[in-house]
């Protein structure tokens, strides 16, 4: 008598999580990629650091200890203290909450800015494109950094101001790129069925082509919050970015570039911290890019990296 051998119900493939959804092919794509998932580790972690970080200590970043001027790390200040006798635990706690406030605000208001005017010039064509190229370019080879620079001393070191300025400086050389990809989408079918049925062109740009840059919004997004992190610690390690008395990773930099050999816990742990965050947006990147991307490692059914 013939048995009947049932299959032991396995993994799903590709095949089967694409027929289930895009998003779960992505995502099981993204998990196959083990450095990919190292990054969403550690940036859990510093997310957990900066917002139940501040639990552990009864200090404050402005608080100061004028019993611990310049203290090596110990059980009442972990990470030691300064020159002023602030807490760098503290600081490093706020400062981390502070340079990913502005890393996350800046790098998104970027994407969206670029989105709209890259995608908007490639749909709208003829004057408007070449208008919009032309200032872009032109943006391009200004000096953005010493502007940055200039900007942000004037209107005293605001986390604010610098998010503002950041932007304003920032989007260029993404919206080019997002132009390039949608001149190709504005030839598709689903956009002359949507210009054919009489849609605004606005509609078409937001409803239409945008949503189908998905994919490279995402990874540029990933990527822009390592730029802009690298960017505001540049600017406040040369005292032009956030300024006293808030703290951000830069300033810390800044305040112990002159101490490492006398107390290098003042300049080693926020670059410890800045490491961190750029190793982990830079591995969450390249793990979404590989994800997206169909022909990649990860991407191709069976893949492992």
């Amino acid at each position: 008598m013939a048995t009947t051998v049932t299959p032991l119900p396995g993994p799903l493939d590709d095949a089967a999580a694409l027929r289930l959804g895009s998003g779960l092919l992505y995502l099981r794509r993204f998990a196959r990629n083990r450095g990919a998932l190292l990054g969403v580790a550690l940036f859990a972690l510093l997310v957990f650091f900066t917002v139940f970080g501040g639990l552990c200590t009864r200090f404050a970043y402005t608080d100061t200890d004028f019993t611990a001027l310049t203290q090596p790390p110990s059980a009442t200040h972990y990470f030691g203290t300064n020159q002023g006798g602030n807490d760098v635990y503290a600081e490093a706690v706020h400062g981390l909450r502070r340079s990913l406030a502005i890393a996350v605000s800046v790098s998104v208001l970027t994407i969206v800015l670029a989105a709209v005017i890259g995608a908007g010039a490639a749909y709208f064509g003829g004057r408007v494109e070449k208008l919009t190229l032309t200032v872009i370019h032109f943006l391009l080879v200004v000096p953005s950094f010493l502007i940055l620079a200039l900007v942000s001393h004037h209107l005293a070191g605001d986390w604010r101001v610098l998010i503002l300025v950041l932007t304003v400086f920032g989007w260029m050389s993404t919206a080019r790129v997002i132009w390039a990809v949608s001149t190709s989408l504005r030839e598709r079918d689903y956009v002359l069925a949507a210009e054919f049925m009489g849609v605004r062109p606005w509609r078409i740009v937001l409803r239409h082509i945008i949503p189908n840059l998905g994919s490279l919004l995402i990874v540029n997004l990933t990527l822009g919050v390592v730029a802009t992190v690298l960017s505001e610690t540049a600017l406040s390690f040369l005292g032009f970015g956030v300024q006293t008395p808030d703290v951000s990773l830069g300033t810390m930099l800044a305040d112990g570039a002159g101490t490492i050999t006398s107390a290098p816990w003042l300049f080693g742990y926020p670059a410890g911290l800045v490491v961190l965050l750029t190793v982990s947006m830079t591995l969450i990147g390249d793990g979404l890019r590989d994800a997206l991307d169909p022909t990649s490692a990860t991407g191709a059914p069976g893949g492992r990296r």
